[in-house]
């Protein structure tokens, strides 16, 4: 059984930094995509940020780019998501997902087997 936990969120003020992490268990991390994802109070599900299994491709939303970095340790069976000069309007549930059907980074949710929990952020102004 697949497991994956987040841990890291919390509450900052605009302009601060958070680093998220997640932690996968029960399958070869090593082997698998790993995407983020956020929803917002009232909003759909959006993409955030992907790192390929070996960690030499990434993609990014349009939103988070340039404040976003996603990486991974595979001998940890780990990845993080490095939030900085955050914004009120990135407050929203963030969850970690892993793929092990499709090799390539994608911003697409069904592309993922398994999620997490999720871990809560607010921005505040």
């Amino acid at each position: 059984q697949v497991q994956l936990v987040e841990s890291g969120g919390g509450l900052v003020q605009a302009g601060g930094s958070l680093r998220l992490s997640c932690a996968a268990s029960g399958r070869t991390f090593s082997r698998a995509v790993m995407g983020w994802f956020r929803q917002a109070p009232g909003k759909e599900r959006e993409f955030v940020a992907a790192i390929s299994s070996s960690g030499g491709s990434t993609a990014y939303a349009d939103s988070v780019k340039g404040r976003f970095t996603v990486s991974r340790d595979n001998a940890k069976n780990t990845v993080y998501l490095q939030m900085n000069n955050l914004k009120p309007e990135d407050t929203a549930v963030y969850y970690c997902a892993a793929g092990w059907t499709y090799g390539s980074v994608s911003g697409a949710a069904g592309r993922y087997d398994y999620w997490g929990q999720g871990t809560n952020v607010t921005v505040s102004s």
